[in-house]
């Protein structure tokens, strides 16, 4: 297996494992690693941050603001990030909302928070929300099995729609299929059908048996996708737009059905390519991740989907989907990643609930600290891994040391499977 194909398939529930296109955390044993010294550094340089209030985020400060600069444009500078967008909120501790560095390297057009960007895996959190919603109009069971909706699926009669929305279904994950690797990146711009993609998963055998352990696979969104189609009579892309996107006020957010990127969108830089060399990914199709990972959005409208999918609630008070739904989605067990647990489609990591977004050329990070009331996103333009981290785990690190150092967002580093 190249290092290319092995870093696109980066599993997905937490940094190294909560991206579209991830390497799965059951096949490699996770190894808890500091920060590299200079960045931890950064993030803990003086001025100190006042001390933490019980809920756990200091005052956003002019002092604190400049330690978050100096820790963001270090962790670019070490890590060889073009561009970054950074947002924090706090209902009482004050904002920070600051861009750097370069869109397209080609003009030097700037980094600005009005960007497009994929989002990748956070299209995760879109598709089971429209999952849990069907859950309460009582037109599929959690605990109904794959079977009953699809067929053709290994373990179909054993496999809930809970363990494929938990990451414990057993599936191989098709994105690190050799034969798929090579179908993507030879013809970037070609349309992957959902079914051409669960073919590359179920020619493997499955891995174990289902609810045995966590294994994140982007084929377990796939097979939801369909089942939402199935059960509520639309495409995917359309029922997300109308029962979540347009509800929530998200109009800047999409789930694009070919290479459409609304303007204005920052290119992406990724080396995984079929040469290994680093391309500009912004006209890439993202049918190959459709339900796991196909869409755009931008800070603002992130900002308010890392609260609402966190609370269950809408921006005008109403539910999104029913408060017993919602404590059943955010039933974090633990995953193999020590202080990480992945619940229905969102993961916990030592107190912030959300997800992160991978796929070639983009990266974002959504969360939210519910003690707080607190909203971090994360958004840039290149997927190259720094020192076997994806750099979106980088920067939450960096930023989660200085604005809530009781609630760091420390995901050790995700050694290549093989």
């Amino acid at each position: 297996m190249s290092p290319a194909s092995v870093r696109l398939r980066r599993g997905i529930v937490v940094a190294a494992a909560v991206g579209a296109l991830v390497v799965p955390l059951a096949q490699a044993t996770a190894v808890p690693q500091s920060p590299p010294a200079s960045l931890a550094a950064a993030g803990r340089s003086s001025p100190s941050p006042s001390p933490t209030p019980s809920g756990g985020v200091v005052e956003l400060t002019p002092a604190v603001q400049r330690q978050l600069d100096d820790a963001v444009q270090q962790v670019m500078k070490e890590a060889n990030v073009p561009g970054v967008t950074v947002g924090v909120w706090t209902p009482d501790k004050g904002e920070y909302v600051k861009s750097f560095g370069v869109a397209d390297k080609n003009t030097g057009r700037p980094m600005t928070p009005d960007l497009y960007l994929r989002i990748g895996s956070e299209t995760k959190t879109f598709t089971v929300t429209a999952l849990l919603q069907l859950v309460d109009q009582g037109k599929v069971g959690l605990d109904d099995t794959i079977g009953k909706y699809i067929e053709g699926v290994p373990n179909g009669d054993k496999i809930t729609l809970r363990q494929l929305a938990g990451m414990r279904s057993g599936l191989f994950n098709y994105s690190q299929d050799e034969a798929f690797f090579k179908a993507l990146t030879s013809d970037p711009q070609r349309h992957f059908s959902p079914q051409e993609l669960l073919d590359y998963a179920f020619k493997h055998p499955v891995l174990f048996p289902p609810g045995q352990k966590f294994y994140y696979s982007n084929t377990n969104l796939i097979l939801l996708g369909l089942v939402v189609e199935k059960m509520s009579g639309q495409q995917l892309a359309g029922y997300i737009h109308d029962h979540i996107l347009q509800p929530a006020g998200l109009d800047h957010t999409s789930f694009p059905v070919g290479t459409e990127f609304p303007d204005p969108h920052a290119q992406g830089y990724t080396n995984q390519t079929a040469t290994g060399q680093v391309e500009d990914s912004a006209d890439w199709n993202p049918s190959w991740a459709w339900a796991a990972g196909a869409m755009i959005s931008q800070l603002q409208d992130l900002r308010v989907w890392a609260r609402t999918v966190a609370t269950g609630r809408l921006p005008d008070g109403d539910r999104m989907v029913s408060a017993a739904t919602q404590k059943q989605r955010l039933t974090t067990p633990p995953t193999s990643i020590p202080g990480a647990g992945y619940g229905l489609g969102i993961f916990d990591v030592q107190g912030w609930i959300g997800h992160n977004g991978s796929l070639p050329g983009y990266e974002s990070l959504t969360i939210y600290l519910p003690s707080a009331q607190a909203t971090l996103v994360v958004m840039l333009n290149t997927d190259i891994n720094y020192k076997n981290q994806e750099p979106s785990t980088v920067f939450g690190d960096a930023i989660t040391r200085i604005i809530s150092p009781g609630h760091v967002f420390d995901l050790p580093a995700e050694p290549a499977a093989h």
